[in-house]
């Protein structure tokens, strides 16, 4: 690994229904105190533990492919962080592939802990992750009723400017869509 310094993440999930529409909260900062890195990212209709792990994993994703041997990951899922450090057995077959890839990614790692924070002590990660709902709510909120109902005009298309490159189109913004939604795509060539 490239860089010998420990990072520390704070992670959250939350889910408005348990289940529900879900995501989850990420930051990274240096040892220090110095941010690296913040995440926020809504990941469709699942339980809240769910996407506590999906934050954890997100921040091992972070720490591996950029070459951190060390983390320290604060969260307050209290069950997340015992069912990880080995105190709770998982029994949840939604979880146990989540918590297997965990381990996996852990044992790659020089060094790791997990420790249970109170929600005070995560703030920054649980307002990332109401954000990202909040953000795909807006985009797939129902339209107001006109004066006979509900509308049913199809939704206007919105443009945008993508390039193709090694296979896959790369949009020049950020979509709103949330994880897993289909769309149409009409590709005309610019000019």
């Amino acid at each position: 690994m490239s860089n010998s310094s420990e990072i520390i993440a704070h992670v959250d999930g939350g889910s408005r229904g348990n289940p529900g529409p879900a995501a989850y909260g990420m930051t990274i900062e240096t040892a220090q105190g110095q941010p690296v890195t913040a995440l926020g990212k809504f990941i469709g209709r699942t339980t809240n533990n769910f996407a506590e792990y999906q934050g954890l994993l997100a921040a091992l994703e972070y720490a591996l492919s950029h070459g951190y041997p060390r983390l320290r990951v604060l969260t307050d899922s209290e069950l997340m962080a015992r069912q990880i450090s080995g105190q709770y057995k998982v029994r949840s077959p939604d979880l146990k592939p989540l918590y297997d890839k965990a381990r996996a990614m852990i044992a790659r790692l020089e060094s790791f802990s997990i420790r249970h924070v109170y929600r005070e002590q995560n703030r920054e990660a649980d307002r990332l992750a109401n954000q990202a709902m909040d953000n795909a709510e807006r985009c797939t909120a129902p339209r107001a009723p006109g004066p006979q109902g509900p509308s049913t005009t199809p939704p206007k298309p919105q443009p945008i400017v993508a390039t193709y490159q090694d296979g896959m189109l790369h949009p020049h913004t950020q979509l709103p869509l949330f994880e897993g939604e289909e769309v149409e795509l009409e590709i005309r060539r610019k000019k």
